[in-house]
């Protein structure tokens, strides 16, 4: 499905009047846009899958990293972290959305309001299922040490949700910024990026860098906006892939000088420059196998695997840790042998790793099927919340997420987590009458 434009498609810049336009729009979607989300949701179960190792010894139980400790670790995370492309891909989704949303009357507050519940109800039993299992598990004299560990681990995913969760706020006002100056913009995202991390190297205070969650996802976002319109598939297969290596090889120096990690994990929170620069190689990788990953998705069996992962993508997103932890003390309470993390059978063994936890997670996605479930259009004669509200729940749904990715997850933390989601959800998804006209 080609998403080729002229240079009169921008974001905004186009009046839609009919349903016919509206149909346009969103015949936008890009079938390859679903299978990248799709494969790098799958990524980012096989990454963990593979970082997290348990180890029984007559000493106790132990979690390693035996990704991390691999020889070819670094460099794999040049290929490995794909946050910046799912914020691209997010973009033009977004940007689709955005336009939809305009063509069918809506604003600003009905937009945000879509996203953010779209975002967030899936998290809301996720949530309520940390507070229980932590509380039972501090209840239970659960060593303080092994349960800081775990929750570690299980919260690390939802780091996501705030960074996400803000660039979606933002859709409305970057993408108007788009239709009038997309370079000034990107320009502009990338000279803040690089003065985040100018300010944070030069104070030493790593959460200078929060700063950065606008910045490089945003630009990253709005690689997207300009995906969206097509301006990627109107360059040539040459400059693209000029582009692609002259982003890799700006990373080797960036990289090398001691401020910015090669390590493009270390990388992420706070997001750095780094991955600013990766977003734009990554798309233009994707634009270039744009035509071969087009034959694919129109297979049946690609299709069968999108719609089977990608229609639960959060879903599996926030639920595939929680569960790899829970099946490992399964596995524990069964006396089932572990292999030591790292050891060759270790990493035969990721495989069958993999396939359970995609299933589990599958399966928990179908059972919470209700929480997936996008918000309604509002009925005629009614209205989305006043600011008021809508900023409230924007801080009641967003700063759980914020809290965990900076101070981790804790018991405390779930609590707030399963009081605050679903009121910021609840208040997202109420209406109110407009006001009658007046008289004359």
């Amino acid at each position: 499905m080609s998403t080729k434009q002229g240079p009169s498609s921008r974001i905004d810049s186009v009046p839609v009047d009919s349903a016919q336009d509206v149909r346009g729009i969103i015949a936008q979607r890009d079938l390859v846009v679903d299978l990248i989300r799709t494969a790098c949701v799958v990524l980012v179960v096989v990454v963990h899958v593979t970082m997290v190792g348990v180890a029984v010894s007559p000493d106790g139980i132990a979690v390693t990293s035996p990704l991390q400790e691999a020889s070819w670790y670094v460099p794999a995370t040049w290929a490995g972290q794909v946050m910046p492309l799912f914020f691209a891909v997010g973009g033009f989704a977004s940007a689709v959305g955005w336009r939809s949303t305009i063509a069918r009357g809506g604003g600003v507050r009905d937009f945000v309001a879509k996203r953010l519940v779209r975002l967030f109800r899936p998290a809301v039993p996720l949530f309520a299922v940390l507070a229980v299992g932590l509380g039972i598990a501090s209840a239970l004299g659960t060593p303080a040490d092994l349960l800081g560990e775990v929750a570690f681990g299980i919260g690390s995913p939802l780091w996501f949700l705030a960074a996400y969760g803000i660039t979606q706020c933002c859709v409305p006002v970057m993408a108007r910024l788009h239709a009038r100056a997309p370079w000034r913009t990107l320009g502009v995202l990338l000279l803040l990026a690089v003065a985040v991390d100018a300010l944070r190297f030069a104070t030493g205070a790593a959460e200078v860098g929060l700063l950065n969650l606008g910045p490089v996802w945003l630009f990253a976002q709005q690689l997207g906006f300009l995906w969206a319109d097509g301006w990627f598939a109107r360059r040539s297969r040459v400059l693209l892939a000029a582009v692609a290596l002259a982003g890799f090889a700006l990373l080797v120096p960036l990289t090398s000088v001691g401020l910015w990690a090669p390590d493009m994990l270390q990388d992420l929170n706070p997001p750095m420059l780094p991955l600013a620069v990766l977003a734009v190689s990554q798309v233009c990788l994707v634009q270039l196998v744009h035509r071969p990953l087009t034959r694919l998705v129109r297979t049946r069996a690609a299709q069968a695997t999108v719609f089977v992962l990608g229609r639960d993508g959060m879903a599996i997103y926030l639920w595939h840790l929680p569960l790899y932890i829970a099946l490992n003390g399964v596995a524990l309470l069964l006396a089932v042998p572990f292999p030591a993390p790292g050891s060759g059978t270790w990493w035969a063994t990721r495989p069958v790793a993999l396939v359970l936890v995609l299933a589990a997670a599958i399966g928990v996605a179908r059972a919470l099927r209700r929480w997936d479930r996008p918000l309604p259009r509002v009925e005629p004669g009614t209205d989305r919340p006043g600011w008021a509200v809508v900023a409230v729940a924007v801080l009641c749904t967003v700063g759980p997420a914020f809290v965990v990715m900076q101070w981790h997850l804790s018991f405390p933390v779930a609590v707030l987590g399963a009081v605050a989601v679903p009121v910021g959800v609840w208040l997202l998804g109420r209406t109110r009458p407009l006001p009658l006209p007046r008289r004359v």
